[in-house]
């Protein structure tokens, strides 16, 4: 039973990413939307590792799940102020 319910979760995780694809390939979107699908995506791949790490009954995939979670969040960042400003890191120092 548990593996019907793993094997149902994985289907409806990998159904939510061609979706996303789909959202972000075939319809107009803007940039804003495409860095709030990179982050879906990311979320979702994280829930995929999550549910393989419980079928497979171990505790090796948590640090990946960390991992990815960090990366997620530092790319959704520095894509927002590119969006926003034009640049990811802006440097206001006086030459001297």
């Amino acid at each position: 039973m548990m593996d019907l319910l793993m094997l149902a979760c994985m289907f409806g995780l990998s159904l939510s990413i061609v979706a996303a694809l789909y959202r972000m390939f075939h319809r107009e979107s803007t940039v804003a939307d495409r860095v709030l699908l990179l982050d879906s995506l990311s979320f979702i791949i994280i829930g995929i590792v999550a549910i393989l790490s419980i079928w497979m009954d171990t505790t090796a995939f948590f640090e990946s799940i960390v991992l990815i979670a960090i990366l997620a969040f530092a790319s959704t960042i520095a894509l927002s102020r590119f969006v926003e400003r034009g640049v990811v890191i802006v440097r206001d120092r006086e030459r001297r």
